[in-house]
């Protein structure tokens, strides 16, 4: 069963893609997004640098917040593609090094 949004999920989604005026239903699907990260880097991100402009719109809180989601497994970061690296970058900025390392150690690919 597919995690609901919590409050400060809905802020970060919002931050990321405001566009989507606060709906979180996927128009294929037709369920709400069971993820933050994914549907931002495959349905609203236009490329990279757009994914990462818009990562840069949060603080190290909540990076911080994705991160911890992503190594519980309740936040899906492996199918982010290139749109990992971006994520691993911001989260090295404007977190800390150490964090980024953790989120490359559990993707396994870095």
């Amino acid at each position: 069963m597919p995690r609901e949004f919590t409050q400060k999920d809905t802020e970060i989604f919002n931050k990321l893609a405001p566009e989507a005026g606060g709906n979180q239903i996927s128009r294929e699907a037709g369920h709400h997004f069971p993820f933050i990260l994914r549907p931002i880097s495959h349905k609203f991100a236009e490329s990279p640098e757009d994914f990462r402009k818009r990562l840069e719109r949060l603080n190290a809180e909540e990076l911080d917040y994705l991160v911890g989601l992503a190594l519980e497994g309740k936040e899906d970061v492996q199918s982010l593609d290139e749109d990992l690296e971006e994520l691993v970058a911001v989260v090295e900025e404007k977190v800390s090094p150490e964090r980024a390392k953790q989120l490359k150690d559990f993707v396994g690919i870095f």
